[in-house]
């Protein structure tokens, strides 16, 4: 399948699952009959004109649908995402734009607005608080906005508005919340309410409609042998906000495009929406469709799975499962928020208790597949962010580092496997530095060794 194929692909889902949401928010159509007609639709069909062929909707109805996906689609920005996805496009809104902007007209406006409005300049993430005006999180940097201080009852009233009754009661009784925001027009949203002492908050991650792809994320095309992988583990490794959620989508839609395998997904909340053109996806969303990640995990073992995605491995008991899931010969891609190849590696054998350790670490050493640590580094134009990577392969050599654990050679491994496409993750900034894509400041700033990044 060539990349334009594979992009077409992803546009048709794109708008096949905006279809089904207005749909579904208009009640043209039950949810069953939804999915049943769904899963029966061959790859490349139109799903309104499918459904107006079995007399489910009106053409009126598919072609207002239509129309409204079509605007859509036109307007949307393509570094919807934020911080992962400016990266892929280089961002036309600066810093600066945003700071010299006036959202003054927005106060009192539901948070639904806020949200569409900056989505349109590529942030990543908006915080709307208490005692203060809103915040984007743009190329990087939090930017207070130029708007008139919210209060308690403002924030209270907003968020209030936003959510269902179950969803409320749940902010009230726990006084946190998170859950995924979907919209009709302009995409959705990974969103965390919570009381803190001066009333409640919340904060929202941007989430594009479309899956990215590697080229989009400006990622080496080297990842792509990760997933090439019938079983073992991936770890996509980074501090937040610094696009492991956008990388991890990117590798299942290749897996999805070029397989015919069984994908569980395992988020909190569930992200990237994958439409299955090749194959089978089932994505739950921890505490909604299933207790934890390691109770959904156990089941997923049972659903004869083929691949495996965790959003996040927190706990002994998630970070062991998924061990085991490898071992038993399924590909698991996962993230851990550490920094680069040997935390990472450290970090998964360091939660079990010491008497444990030498077998779990027997265990890595044959099932580990690889380490993509990231961050997401402000550009020197200011239009955006870009990627700087640590990439590891499990070779022989890395196999008997963590067996013997040794783990602390592995950047000599790294510095020598050039060939095989590794990278150590100063080499990846040194690189980004020497092409002028950053600044001395920010190479400095990121690097592991900062004496040896020079302008």
């Amino acid at each position: 399948m060539t990349e334009e194929t594979r992009n077409e692909t992803r546009d048709r889902s794109s708008a096949a699952t905006m279809f089904r949401r207005i749909a579904l928010k208009n009640k043209l159509v039950d949810e069953a009959t939804l999915k049943k007609v769904m899963s029966e639709l061959p790859a490349g069909a139109d799903l309104g004109a499918v459904l107006v062929k079995q007399g489910l909707i009106s053409e009126q109805h598919a072609e207002a649908i239509q129309k409204k996906i079509t605007a859509h689609m036109k307007s949307a920005p393509a570094d919807g995402n934020g911080a992962s996805a400016s990266a892929a496009t280089g961002g036309k809104t600066t810093v600066a734009d945003v700071q010299r902007m006036d959202f003054s007209d927005m106060y009192g406006k539901p948070i639904r607005e806020y949200l569409k409005r900056v989505r349109e300049f590529g942030c990543s993430d908006f915080h709307f608080q208490v005692d203060s005006a809103p915040l984007v999180r743009l190329h990087g940097q939090l930017i207070r906005l130029k708007h008139p201080t919210l209060t308690a009852e403002n924030t209270e009233k907003a968020i209030r508005e936003l959510l269902d009754e179950e969803q409320w009661k749940e902010l009230e009784v726990h006084l946190d919340l998170d859950f995924c925001l979907e919209t009709e027009d302009h995409g959705r949203y990974r969103a965390n309410c919570f009381q803190q002492r001066k009333g409640k908050e919340a904060i929202f991650r941007l989430i594009p409609m479309k899956v990215p792809t590697l080229e989009e994320l400006r990622l080496p095309s080297v990842l792509k042998e990760f997933t090439q992988y019938n079983q073992g583990i991936v770890l996509v490794t980074g501090p937040s906000g610094c696009g492991k959620s956008a990388t991890l989508a990117a590798l299942v839609g290749m897996v999805n495009d070029q397989r015919n395998d069984h994908i569980v997904t395992v988020e909190d909340p569930i992200e990237y929406i994958f439409e299955p053109p090749g194959s089978n996806i089932n994505q739950r969303h921890v505490r909604r469709h299933t207790e934890s990640f390691h109770s959904a995990l156990r089941s997923a073992m049972r659903a004869d799975p083929d691949v495996i995605m965790v959003g996040e491995m927190r706990d002994v008991e998630t970070i062991s499962m998924a061990i085991t899931a490898a071992e038993t010969g399924h590909l698991v891609l996962a993230t851990l928020h550490t920094t680069n190849a040997v935390r990472s590696l450290d970090r998964l054998i360091d939660v079990f208790p010491p008497r444990e350790q030498e077998q779990i670490r027997a265990m890595v050493s044959e099932s580990m597949r690889g380490v993509v640590s990231q961050q997401l580094l402000p550009r020197k134009d200011g239009s955006g962010v870009e990627p700087a990577l640590e990439i590891m392969f499990a070779t022989p050599a890395v196999g008997n580092l963590i067996r013997e654990n040794k783990t602390f050679q592995l950047p000599s491994v790294l510095q020598t496997g050039r060939k095989q496409g590794m990278v150590t993750m100063d080499e990846s900034i040194r690189e980004l530095l020497k092409k002028g894509v950053i600044t001395p400041e920010v190479a400095r700033y990121h690097a592991e060794d900062p004496s040896r990044m020079k302008g």
